[in-house]
């Protein structure tokens, strides 16, 4: 098992297609082999979320507020590989990336490939 981890630099204005893209492919995700944990995006005026310096006040910095995150994982590297195959030729995959070009709501990303500790 293995997780993949996507670090979005997004628009803070468009937090609603973010939110829209997010949803469509937690489906794309699942409906291809995997289990995908959420994404998380930032919060709004109406959350309320603790301090950020509660451990290791010295060290604590605030987080920016145009990050975004998502987690999803697959059993292997070949159910992943099925997954992309599957995915770029997914109907619904090709409208909700077209809809990301043209809202631009997330600006660039980066892919990391994690282990899990247990």
């Amino acid at each position: 098992m293995f997780a993949c981890f996507i670090k979005y630099i997004i628009d803070p204005g468009k937090i609603k297609e973010s939110e829209e893209y997010a949803q469509a492919w937690i489906k794309l995700v699942q409906k291809y082999g995997g289990i995908h944990h959420g994404y998380f995006l930032p919060g709004n005026d109406a959350d309320e979320f603790p301090k950020t310096d509660f451990s290791f006040p010295s060290m604590a910095k605030e987080g920016e507020m145009n990050i975004a995150v998502a987690l999803f994982s697959f059993s292997d590297v070949e159910t992943y590989e099925a997954y992309r195959k599957n995915v770029a030729e997914d109907k619904d995959c090709k409208v909700i990336t077209e809809r990301l070009k043209a809202s631009r709501c997330f600006l660039r990303y980066e892919r990391s490939f994690l282990r899990p500790i247990f």
